[in-house]
Formats: structure tokens, C-alpha cells, sequence
């Protein structure tokens, strides 16, 4: 049976929806603003709420760092200091962990590089997520899988030869992987979802959960993830689509976020075991519409 433990919530086939809704940068380097976002995400029915944290100094060239960044979405004059502001440090995140804990969700982040990696694993973070970008870095999902907590891949952009060696790459060390079918586009438009992809990886990969993580407004695409299969749902959530910031256009609100959950609730039980079974609540109707015969071969309906 495919299935993955994340503190404590096991995740399979037979399990609900788990849905991930994913700050990112959302808060806009505001600490409060990253606690208010966890408590509405906890509110509406999320599971999860995800942060990133990546070691801006070497993750980045030199020579990216001190590039001009001057525009609408910008946080600082060069892109080093626009990564900087919206970066979470230590008090930051132990913060953003008391919210989480008390509202009842888990907290993990994407770890962008090993450096951040082993920051959230001090932590104690019950996951680890790696963004597509990474999906071909095998020196971090070596190092990410090494440090035993589940890890959450998307695959964005890759091919299947990229997919085949990271989960090999990481199930050689640590069993505990979901793959996410993902493009990486944002927003995602309809046409490039390519959702079958998912009955691909479920084939490709019975022992693994698959998910599927969304940079799409709206929640169809993530309910229909879900009939094919996707039990790990990630969204981009926003207070205010209209904020400052890349990521807020193809974010969920809360009433979206709200809506996706209790949709995902609904289309669980909607979706049944497949044995075809007669309800009693079909009694009446049928009683009504099916055509019966007489002794004597007339046929006849339960209309009056």
C-alpha cells in the first residue's frame, strides 16, 4: 500500500485529501502577517502551511545579488536584498511554529539548498518539500533524504528520466517520498496541467503517494487531481490576491481555500468503492419511472 506519515497523518490512497497551502513569500517579510496567513489556512481546512528558505548568500552569484531589482514587486533595490527582506530566520520560523501548533497544522518549508536544509531539520520541521528546481540536484535530495523526515518532490519541468533518477536517488536512502506532478508555469494555465500525468506517476510508481502542487487560482484543477488519484495537494495561498508580491495572482484567497477543502471532504465520499449498489433513496423515483408488465405482456409505467 502506497502511504506516507507526516506527524502523525497518514496519507493513502484510502486517506482524505491532505492539502498544503503554501505561504512561500506571500508575507512579504512580515513575521505577523506569516502567523495571521497560518491561522485563516487552519481555519479553512488546510492541513499544512509551507514556508521556503533558501541561504541567499550562496545560493545566489555574486553577481545576481548585487543586480539591480528596482520594480512593483520589488523589496529591495538589488535582487540580494529583495531575497533578503522576504528571508525568515530562526525567531522567525520558531514563531511561525507556535501559530502553527496551535491552530493544529503541521509547518515544514521547501529547503532550496543543503545549507537551509539542515536549518529546518534543527528545527525539527516533520517534512521536507523540494521545489522542481531541484528535482535534478542530486547532492540535495542525497542530503535532504539522509536526514530521514518524509520529502515532498515536484516535478516540474522534468522529463521521466528525471523523475526515475531522484526517486531513485532518494528511496536509495530514505523510503519515505510523494512525488508531485507539477508544472512550472505560473499562473498554470488549463491547457499545460497535463493532470493525466498523475494516473502516469501512479502507474510508474505504485509504491509512492503522488499529489499534485497548483499555481492555479482556482480549484478545479486540484479536485480533479484528486478523483485521479493526487492525495497531496499543494496550493499558493494569499490573504489579498491584490498584494504586493509574484506569487499573489495565482494564489488561493481564503474563501477559494475554504471552498477547495470542504469540495475535497465532498468528492471523497462522492467518489464511492466502484460496486454498483441500489440506494434506498432510489426506491421512490424508480418506482415511478420504470416500466413494469401486466400478466397479460402490456407494459405499463409507475407514472400517474
Amino acid at each position: 500500500m502506497r502511504a506516507l506519515d507526516i506527524g502523525g497523518r497518514l496519507i493513502s490512497d484510502e486517506s482524505p485529501a491532505y492539502v498544503v497551502a503554501e505561504l512561500g513569500h506571500n508575507h512579504g517579510g512580515s513575521v505577523e502577517t506569516a502567523r495571521e496567513m497560518i491561522r485563516v489556512a487552519a481555519s479553512c481546512g488546510a492541513d499544512a502551511v509551507k514556508l521556503q528558505k533558501r541561504a541567499n548568500a550562496t545560493l545566489y552569484s555574486p553577481e545576481l545579488l548585487n543586480q539591480p531589482y528596482e520594480n512593483e514587486n520589488s523589496y529591495g533595490p538589488t535582487y540580494g536584498a529583495h531575497r533578503e527582506a522576504l528571508e525568515f530566520h530562526w525567531l522567525q520560523y520558531t514563531k511561525c511554529q507556535d501559530a502553527a501548533a496551535g491552530c493544529g497544522v503541521e509547518l515544514f518549508a521547501t529547503a532550496f539548498d543543503e545549507e537551509s536544509a539542515d536549518f529546518l531539520a534543527r528545527l525539527g520541521v516533520p517534512a521536507f518539500k523540494i521545489a522542481s528546481g531541484g528535482l535534478t540536484d542530486l547532492c540535495l535530495l542525497k542530503h535532504v533524504a539522509s536526514l530521514g523526515k518524509p520529502v515532498i518532490l515536484s516535478t516540474g519541468g522534468g522529463t521521466d528520466q528525471d523523475i526515475d533518477r531522484a526517486v531513485q536517488t532518494v528511496t536509495a536512502i530514505n523510503p519515505q517520498l510523494a512525488i508531485l506532478h507539477a508544472t512550472a508555469s505560473y499562473p498554470l494555465k488549463p491547457e499545460e496541467a497535463n493532470l493525466r500525468c498523475i494516473l502516469t506517476l501512479r502507474s510508474r510508481y505504485p509504491d509512492l503517494v503522488i499529489g499534485f502542487s497548483s499555481h492555479s487560482p482556482g480549484i478545479m484543477l486540484s479536485l480533479v487531481a484528486y478523483a485521479f488519484g493526487a492525495r497531496i495537494l499543494e496550493s499558493h495561498f494569499s490573504l489579498d490576491r491584490a498584494s504586493k508580491g509574484t506569487d499573489h495572482a495565482f494564489s488561493l484567497e481564503p474563501k477559494g481555500l475554504a471552498t477547495l477543502c470542504d469540495d475535497l471532504k465532498k468528492l471523497q465520499q462522492a467518489i464511492g468503492d466502484g460496486v454498483k449498489v441500489f440506494y434506498d433513496s432510489e426506491r421512490g423515483p424508480i418506482s415511478k419511472m420504470r416500466r413494469r408488465h401486466t400478466p397479460d405482456g402490456m407494459r405499463i409505467t409507475g407514472e400517474r
